[in-house]
């Protein structure tokens, strides 16, 4: 086991299905030593990937939360922190793309929606650690934007990411003086079950493995990148 991240505490959020790219961040902190919070909507879905981790060796705590709402935002910090006594590491997983229609089918509904996924669940997890890292001396919070141009018939995930980018941007110099390092990682198309199943595609020599994502992820996280904060950091593969 590598102990680039021995001693810290990571808050993983959307660490749901099988074969996802939060489950693959999370095997990748453990294996480097992190000590794990892992959260996702679902208490079966969270509970399954704790047992993983621990089954692997991990020390982990799991809590189901929905990120979209303050109070069970809160409750998660207060749980994670009541736990481990810190937390190190934020990585904003939570979200996806869950609206794929033009822009003009979609409801007032579909736009609340896929931001809040998206932007309102990084704002709030971010806001509820802030201080907790502050007070310790400094941290690192990882969100999650997207690579390339925005595309079409995904308006709201698109303004949702580019808010993601605007947050990471801000909490970075709003964070700098407490040493509190911020930044976002951008995938590409990536070999997740769901993407797999979805798309059927014939190879998938130009897609970004969940592995590689979660090396970004652990690099970030740890001292090798010290001097990194306030950057989008794009993990494509071959698919450049």
């Amino acid at each position: 086991m590598s102990s680039r991240l021995e001693g810290k505490v990571a808050l993983v959020t959307g660490v749901s299905h099988d074969g996802q790219v939060g489950q693959a961040v999370a095997k990748a902190l453990a294996a480097n030593g992190a000590m794990l919070a892992i959260s996702a909507r679902t208490a079966s879905n969270v509970e399954a990937r704790a047992k993983e981790l621990r089954e692997a060796g991990a020390r982990v705590l799991a809590q189901a939360a929905s990120l979209t709402d303050e109070n069970q935002v809160r409750q998660l910090v207060e749980r994670v922190l009541s736990e481990y006594k810190r937390i190190d590491i934020l990585v904003n997983l939570a979200g996806g793309l869950t609206r794929y229609k033009p822009a003009v089918e979609h409801t007032l509904e579909d736009w609340t929606t896929e931001l809040n996924n998206n932007l309102l669940s990084a704002f709030l997890t971010s806001r509820a650690v802030f201080s907790a890292m502050k007070e310790a001396g400094g941290g690192v919070i990882l969100n999650f934007a997207r690579a390339g141009l925005p595309q079409a018939n995904m308006v709201a995930y698109n303004c949702a990411k580019a808010g993601v980018e605007a947050l990471t941007r801000t909490l970075a110099l709003e964070g700098r003086d407490a040493g509190i390092r911020v930044n976002a990682v951008a995938p590409g198309l990536v070999d997740t079950a769901s993407n797999i199943a979805a798309m059927k595609p014939k190879d998938l020599k130009r897609w970004v493995k969940r592995e590689d994502i979660a090396e970004a992820v652990v690099f970030l996280a740890s001292p090798a990148a010290a001097g990194i904060t306030g950057q989008i950091i794009a993990v494509t593969g071959w698919g450049i």
